[in-house]
């Protein structure tokens, strides 16, 4: 069975290593796990959804989601805040 989503990485050392591939059948999960890629600096060479690369809008999309609320997380913890108080301060999605 063909999994959902699948993350291709490379992680940060060495730099030559092989791509190395993580599959879920969640979409949520796969945003959870390309925040866990972006916040250990691991390269990401490609998100697919049943075998075929997300389009570039799509991409995108997912990373900036991961980012975002990565950067939610650390806001919260470096000011000491509610994720509600920081949405309504910083705006970005907790």
């Amino acid at each position: 069975m063909l999994p959902k989503y699948s993350v291709e990485y490379v992680p940060a050392f060495p730099r030559d290593s092989l791509a190395i591939h993580h599959s879920t059948q969640d979409p949520v999960a796969c945003e959870q796990f390309v925040e866990e890629l972006l916040g250990r600096g691991f390269r990401i060479a490609a998100i697919k959804h049943e075998g075929l690369d997300l389009p570039k809008h799509e991409f995108d999309r997912m990373v900036k989601t991961a980012a975002a609320v990565m950067a939610s997380k650390c806001i919260c913890v470096s000011l000491g805040i509610k994720p509600d108080e920081e949405k309504f301060r910083f705006g970005f999605a907790a």
